[in-house]
Parts: structure tokens; C-alpha cells; sequence
């Protein structure tokens, strides 16, 4: 690709969009998703013919979860995934011990989703586009972006046919080897995790259970690793197989069915089909910047994690919701354009922190527990964050910038009541505002709740806490600041 310089529109644009996104991976899919609902004419770019065939990002944390609510397809994710199995330990054929992969968690009144759900990644996909297409949202499949320029007005990007897309804002969702990234010259920052390579594969085994996450551990003096778990709502199996560093991987179904024999107690004739293969070496990189001009980076173009912590899918799926309300209240809500430099302000630090917990995870310097569940992230450092309650005890109760709970105040589910592209205003044992607070605020009444206390909490269209205070003091002034009213 080309580096970004200014130009006027190309003479062969033949798409106008307000947002193009280039990449119909989770990220782009959930953007495109929370676009669509929010009426922002967006158009979807994937360079390949067809979506992403294998199962990678296969663990949805319970954040995520609570994003998919919102987005329309938690119902959805649900039905083609289930809970993660136990591991099982093996040794010369013979069952040896249990391992659990998460700490246990029990699902409670602020928090519905506690534990991981297992969904392979292609279904996950399939699933938001087909979100996409209900909400009358497009992918363009096959369609390679080689090159773009971006002026005051917006963006250009330039097909491999020769060509282009002209949009007023452009995200790039096109992996860790974006070359959206790289046309910008932006830099990642990173270190290899891990030097081994590792093999993933999606097959079909006979005769194996599929109950457990079947664990085995290396040889002595012999094969390495091999952990074969169970994809729920499929007939497959995940195959991860670990190597010694400057291996040539073989993904053939012959040299995958090779590993699993040589690794298990598993017949290689057992492995009855490899459906998808692919091998990396896991690292960890952050890109410099998430924002040029109009472009801005989103997911695995923004940071690469290793998959241990089960991190990667759900930061990207996040910088999706994040960015996606705020390029809607710009686009058609009023609000000034400087509300987009807050992206970069909230994801990269939240990536950072994402990136340093995935590697802990991979090197065994801490278990899978709750803060790989993404529900303690927040934004209480944000410029986006007012905090003006005159005497707030930390660890209490919730305070702005913090991911705002579930639960119940009278008869409404706040879930249900911030399900929407709309702001909530709650007023709990205070009165709201004389009015309401504007036809883009929903409000709710109740008293003092557990896990909030009293208060005026407005909630952010991604469910985070935005301001927060005794009085309504200060409300107008704070929604104004995002063109709405009190």
C-alpha cells in the first residue's frame, strides 16, 4: 500500500460511504453491526471470498457477552456455543487427573455472564454478519484495499481493481498484519511471547469423548504438547500442538494426523478430516498510535496478543463498541469531532493492560481468573469522565467510568433498560431531572440499589458511566458536550 498523503477524490470512486471498515473479522462485523443500528451508512471490506473459516478466537468473556447483549445476538451466541469443558489429563493412554481452565465463577445480579463461553470463531462471524445483513448492513467480499489518501473531507481507498471507496471516516480491522497500519506507517511495539511455533487445527476425531478438554502433556524425551478440546455446537475438535523453535510446521491433514498419533493415545486414522490448519509464534505488539487523521485502528490491527488469556477477540470486539457510538454522535447526533480523540485516550491503555495479562497468562504467572473476564475495565481517567458527587467511597459503590452493573431498580432489568444506541439516565433515591433528559436519554427511577447507592448516573451508549452526581447540576452542561440536550 501506498502511505497516506492528501489528495482529492479519485475520478474512479465508485462507493460513498460515511464509515468504510476494512476487515470483516469480529471487529469489523461488531462495528459494522453497531453502525448499522445507529443508522450510519457503513460498508464492510474483507479481501478474501468468504468469511474467516477457523475457530482461533474461540473463548467469548463475559464483558463481551454483555456487549453481544446489546448488539442484538447474544441469543444467538448462546445457542452455538456452550460452557468450557474440564480439562482432562492424560498419560500413555490412561486418564490421570482433572485441570480447570478458568477459576469458577457464579454468575450474580450485576454481573449474569461470569464465565467464558466457547464459541468458535468462524460461528461467532457468521453470527454478526448476519446481524449485519438484518440491519441492512453489506460486506463486500473480495475487495483488497492497495492503497489510500485522506484529505479534510475523508478518506479514499484504492481496490486492487482498480477502483475506490471514498468515506468520511475509514477503520482498519484487517489483523496484525494490517496493511492499512502499514500504508500509515504506523509502528508496533512488542516482543515475542513465545519463540515455539504452534499449530492449530480444526478436525474431526472418532472415538474421543467430547466431554473434556483433552490435555498432553509432553513426553519425556519425546513429543511435545498436544490439547485437543471439543468445539461445542460443532462436530469438531480444536487441535493445539506446541514445537521446538525453528520448526517447519506441516499442515497437511497428514503431518496434523501425524502430531495427534505421535502426542496421544489417538490413532492417526482417527483423525477423520482437518477442516482448517494454520501455525504461529505467539507475541504481543501495540501499535504506536491508534489514529491518523480519519483512520483510525481497531482490534488486531491495533494489538496482537497470544491467545492464552483469552484476550484478543474480546479487546478487539470492545474497541469496535467504543468507537462505534461515538462515530454515530458524530455522524448523525451533533456531536462535535473531537469526541473521536477520545478513542485512542481509552482503548490503547485498556490494550496495554489486555496485552501484559494475555502474557502473564501464557508464561504461568497467573491463572485465567477474573480479570480476564473484562468486567473490572473502565475508563475512570477518561476526559470523558465526570465524577462530581461530593463524597464518594472507594470500593463501595460505583463511580464514573466504571462499567455499569446489571441489576434490578423496581421492575426494570437495567440491562434491558441500556439495551440501545441510547444513553440511560439512573436516578436512585434522588429525583431525575425536571423533564427527563432529553429524548436521547432513557430514564430510570428507583431508590438506592446495591451496587450503585444513590445518585444520577448517566450511562454512556456502551455501558460504561460517564458522569455521575447528588445533583442534576452540571447534567445539561455534560450532555451538551455530545450535541444532546437536557
Amino acid at each position: 500500500m501506498q502511505p497516506n498523503t492528501s489528495t482529492s477524490t479519485s475520478t474512479n470512486t465508485d462507493v460513498l460511504t460515511d464509515v468504510l471498515i476494512v476487515g470483516a473479522g469480529p471487529t469489523g462485523l461488531a462495528l459494522g453491526v453497531d453502525l448499522a443500528r445507529r443508522g450510519v451508512d457503513a460498508l464492510v471490506l474483507e479481501r478474501a471470498a468468504e468469511l474467516f473459516p477457523g475457530s482461533r478466537g474461540k473463548g467469548i468473556q463475559p464483558r463481551t457477552m454483555e456487549v453481544f447483549d446489546d448488539l442484538g445476538v447474544l441469543d444467538a451466541i448462546h445457542a452455538a456455543g456452550g460452557t468450557y469443558p474440564v480439562g482432562m489429563v492424560w498419560q500413555n493412554g490412561e486418564r490421570v487427573g482433572e485441570h480447570q481452565m478458568f477459576d469458577p465463577a457464579e454468575p450474580s445480579e450485576d454481573s449474569p455472564y461470569n464465565a467464558p463461553w466457547l464459541v468458535p470463531q468462524w460461528r461467532t462471524q457468521e453470527i454478526l454478519a448476519a446481524r449485519l445483513a438484518e440491519l441492512g448492513g453489506e460486506v463486500a467480499f473480495g475487495r483488497e484495499v492497495t492503497g489510500l489518501t485522506q484529505d479534510a473531507d475523508g478518506v479514499t481507498a484504492r481496490l486492487s481493481s482498480g477502483r475506490a471507496v471514498r468515506a468520511r471516516y475509514l477503520v482498519a480491522a484487517d489483523g496484525g498484519r494490517s496493511a492499512v497500519r502499514r500504508a500509515l506507517d504506523i509502528g508496533m511495539t512488542g516482543e515475542t511471547v513465545d519463540p515455539n511455533p504452534t499449530l492449530v487445527a480444526d478436525v474431526r476425531i472418532s472415538g474421543l469423548d467430547r466431554d473434556n478438554w483433552h490435555v498432553f502433556p509432553p513426553r519425556e524425551g519425546g513429543a511435545g504438547f498436544l490439547a485437543v478440546c471439543p468445539l461445542a455446537g460443532t462436530e469438531d475438535f480444536q487441535v493445539v500442538a506446541q514445537f521446538p523453535e525453528g520448526t517447519d510446521v506441516d499442515l497437511t491433514p497428514d503431518g496434523i494426523r501425524k502430531v495427534v498419533a505421535d502426542r496421544s493415545h489417538i490413532a492417526a486414522e482417527d483423525v477423520t478430516e482437518v477442516r482448517w490448519a494454520s501455525d504461529f509464534r505467539p507475541r504481543a505488539a501495540l501499535a504506536d498510535r491508534f489514529r491518523s487523521g480519519r483512520v483510525f485502528l481497531a482490534g488486531d490491527a491495533a494489538h496482537v496478543h497470544s491467545p492464552a488469556g483469552g484476550q484478543g477477540l474480546n479487546t478487539s470486539v470492545q474497541d469496535a463498541y467504543n468507537l462505534g457510538w461515538k462515530l454515530g454522535a458524530v455522524l448523525t447526533g451533533g456531536a462535535p469531532a473531537a469526541l473521536l480523540d477520545s478513542y485512542e485516550e481509552e482503548r490503547r491503555p485498556i490494550a496495554a493492560r489486555m496485552l501484559d495479562l494475555s502474557t502473564s497468562v501464557h508464561r504461568g504467572e497467573v491463572r485465567r481468573g477474573g480479570a480476564t473476564r473484562q468486567l473490572g475495565l473502565g475508563y475512570r481517567d477518561s476526559s470523558l469522565t465526570v465524577e462530581a458527587r461530593a463524597a464518594v467511597v472507594e470500593g463501595a459503590a460505583v463511580r464514573a467510568g466504571d462499567r455499569a452493573p446489571d441489576g434490578r431498580v423496581g421492575d426494570v432489568r437495567l440491562f434491558d433498560a441500556f439495551r440501545g444506541p441510547h444513553w440511560t439516565l439512573l436516578a436512585l433515591g434522588t429525583d431525575a431531572p425536571g423533564g427527563g433528559a432529553g429524548a436521547a436519554v432513557r430514564v430510570v427511577r428507583g431508590g438506592a440499589h446495591g451496587a450503585y447507592g444513590t445518585g444520577l448516573f448517566l450511562v454512556r451508549p456502551d455501558g460504561y458511566v460517564g458522569w455521575a452526581s447528588d445533583t442534576p447540576d452540571g447534567l445539561d452542561a455534560y450532555l451538551g458536550r455530545f450535541g444532546l440536550t437536557g
